[in-house]
């Protein structure tokens, strides 16, 4: 049973859009690849969205699959929390990020 995480981000104003994804490439993807709780993670950059879709607008969705969600957030708690500090620090804009949990429907 997979469990995915989708998350919706927005950069903060002034933010460069390519400084961000090096630090995505550079960081995130480095410290996820270490989480065991994270089988996969990718950041997208949101190329449209349905104008009905309120709440934003956002730049990006990641998209997360877990093994177990109580293991990924005591991961984040601990070994996550300096990370998820500096991307709200210096990139995004946490006013806008929203979370959504999802779990497959098997075929």
């Amino acid at each position: 049973m997979a469990i995915v995480r989708y998350v919706l981000a927005a950069l903060k104003p002034g933010v460069d859009r390519d400084a961000y994804e090096r630090y995505e490439r550079e960081v995130d993807y480095v410290v996820a690849a270490k989480l065991k709780s994270i089988i996969s993670y990718r950041t997208h950059r949101l190329t449209g969205v349905s104008p009905n879709l309120g709440g934003g607008p956002w730049d990006y969705i990641e998209r997360i699959e877990i093994t177990d969600r109580a293991a990924y957030d005591a991961e984040i708690a601990t070994l996550g929390k300096d990370l998820i500090s500096e991307l709200y620090e210096k990139y995004l804009d946490k006013s806008k990020t929203k979370s959504i949990w999802t779990r497959l429907v098997d075929p």
